[in-house]
């Protein structure tokens, strides 16, 4: 077969040679069919739940070899619970009343993970999704359905799919994935952030059809810089490629090492690059690659891993960890930024037209005032002898600032009432994601001490873009000149009223908006920990009487497609 060329939108900068594992979740449904006997449907669920163990085993086995016993250790865990006497006493009182072995697994690990889910301790509460998972493995076997997982890579591959939700790359192991491609997604869905924070290639919205035409081992190359997937390269082509990404590696390396210093421009001013981090294993990673601090520690994550809210302790454990991991440099605390786009299990949602203009971020946070209190408790107590920042996001007038902060004030007056010890003294900015934010900059620096502009939310509601669907994603452009110009804007407000202004949002890491942001003066730039020693490569190439010159040309076009071309000139030059 001769190579076959496709492009896609590019989402992270790579090159990846190798053969491909198309993830094709299955979709399990139970067929309507009258059960056997008692002992016809429990020997088919002992069968399925012998091949689940058999399924596991190899994972841990995998797992434990390329990792180590600990983290193989869920997997040993999931054995236990295939063998739970519970379960199956649960399954057998569902079969004895008339349930096939597939409807009285589904109902018994439901009630089961009800019933830990409900308790108070955090492990047990936790196992809820434990047991769901081994039923979910359980019930696909006895469908007859093999193991599409991703988990079940077990050699290096690129991903291809039709797209990636944080669940699905829960189990995925960085190790063995080269790269990602998938059919639907933009520059700001989940499968493209996580290449960039990995430091892997990926295209996205390659298009429907995309799993139509390949199928798992093909052999291709992939370009995360220009969008494009080679089909059976020849040997020429791969000899290409294989030579072009050996030089970016080694230009990669020689960067890392000079982004240990400072960033500055070429005439000396000093500009911060920070980084977005979710917990401390990605907070040491920015560290290696140069991070001046976090601009963006995501707290989400929390409040979605497990069955119920995280406690205070729990909170305070983690932010502790990262706060001692990054010692004097500044770290920047989002709050909880959760809805019904990305909703934990344990709160109940409203039905949304659009969860992204609905209840969520800084709203659920001011209308869950103890949910509210509990982070910002564990925040203040864990900053104590550290240099921390909190930011609520989503804000979008005066009144919803004022009254965070009072609740922020309540918080800290209850721990000096308790004794505790916390950081007294803790800057509280926001995040200028809204058009109303960034035009009440003046009005919102009463109450804020900082800025941060986060532009992935900011562009979807300038241009009235949904970023997760496929169908608009080509209008979703970061550097349309109506976002560029609310981002000009709101740098220059803030710096009027004499706050400092960042950036945490996509476009803070893309070499094709720096010299832009650079010549408006932007204060601190924060991005993926591994697009950081390009970034403070290229500042350091720019002065800023340069930088100035670059963006007034920028602004002066009426297109995103024009200023896209004019920047490719600008870098080629560098």
């Amino acid at each position: 077969m001769p190579e076959t060329n496709f492009k896609g939108i590019p989402a992270s900068d790579g090159i990846a040679i190798g053969s491909i594992f198309c993830y094709i979740p299955t979709k399990l449904e139970i067929p309507v069919c009258v059960a056997g006997s008692v002992d016809e449907e429990m020997a088919r669920f002992a069968a399925a739940r012998e091949r689940a163990r058999v399924e596991l085993q190899g994972l841990y086995d995998a797992i434990e070899k390329r990792v180590g016993k600990k983290e193989a250790s869920i997997f040993e865990a999931h054995q236990e619970m295939l063998f739970d006497p519970a379960l199956e006493e649960k399954i057998r009182e569902f079969v004895e009343i008339g349930q096939t072995a597939e409807q009285a697994l589904v109902m018994a690990t439901e009630e089961l993970a009800r019933l830990l889910a409900g308790m108070d301790d955090e492990l047990f509460a936790a196992r809820a999704l434990d047991v769901k998972d081994v039923g979910r493995r359980v019930l696909r076997i006895l469908l007859g359905f093999p193991d599409t997982a991703l988990s079940a890579v077990t050699e290096p591959s690129i991903i291809i799919a039709e797209d990636l939700t944080p669940s699905d790359t829960a189990s995925l192991d960085p190790a063995l994935t080269l790269g990602f491609i998938t059919a639907q997604g933009g520059l700001t869905s989940h499968s493209a952030i996580l290449a960039r924070t990995l430091g892997l290639p990926a295209i996205v919205g390659m298009g429907d059809g995309l799993l139509d035409n390949i199928s798992s081992g093909t052999f291709i190359v992939m370009d995360g810089r220009t969008g494009e997937m080679i089909l059976e390269p020849d040997q020429e082509t791969i000899a290409r490629y294989k030579q072009i990404k050996t030089q970016r590696d080694s230009l990669l390396q020689i960067l890392k090492a000079a982004a240990e210093k400072d960033a500055l421009t070429a005439n000396g001013r000093r500009v911060e690059v920070a980084a977005n981090v979710g917990e401390a294993s990605s907070a040491r990673d920015a560290l290696e690659h140069g991070a001046e601090g976090i601009g963006l520690l995501r707290t989400e994550f929390l409040y979605l891993e497990d069955t119920q809210p995280p406690s205070e302790e729990k909170q305070y454990r983690i932010y502790r960890e990262i706060f001692e991991v990054m010692g004097t440099r500044p770290v920047v605390v989002r709050t909880l930024d959760i809805g019904g786009d990305k909703p934990p299990s344990y709160m109940p949602f409203p039905d949304e037209m659009n969860p992204f203009l609905g209840w969520r971020a800084i709203r659920i946070s001011l209308d869950e005032p103890e949910l509210f209190k509990t982070q910002l408790r564990a925040i203040l107590r864990a900053a104590a002898g550290y240099q921390a920042r909190i930011m609520f996001p989503m804000v979008s007038d005066l009144d919803e600032l004022r009254r965070a902060r009072d609740i922020v004030e309540t918080v800290k007056r209850d721990l000096a009432l308790a004794s505790v010890e916390f950081a007294a003294d803790v800057p509280v900015g926001i995040m200028v994601e809204t058009p109303a934010a960034a035009v009440l900059v003046d009005v919102l620096a009463e109450a804020s001490d900082f800025f941060s502009l986060g532009t992935n939310d900011l562009t979807q509601y300038t241009m009235a873009v949904d970023r997760g669907n496929a169908k608009v994603s080509g209008l979703f452009q970061p550097l349309h000149p109506a976002v560029l110009r609310l981002i000009q804007q709101t740098i220059e407000a803030g710096h009027t009223k004499g706050k400092w202004v960042g950036m945490c949002g996509e476009l803070a890491g893309m070499t094709k908006a720096i010299p832009i942001l650079l010549g408006f003066g932007l204060d601190e730039f924060s991005m993926n920990p591994r697009a950081i020693p390009e970034a403070k490569n290229l500042i350091g190439k720019l002065t800023d009487e340069r930088a100035r010159e670059i963006a007034g040309q920028a602004m002066s076009f009426g297109t995103s497609a024009e200023i896209e071309n004019y920047m490719k000139g600008i870098l080629a030059a560098l």
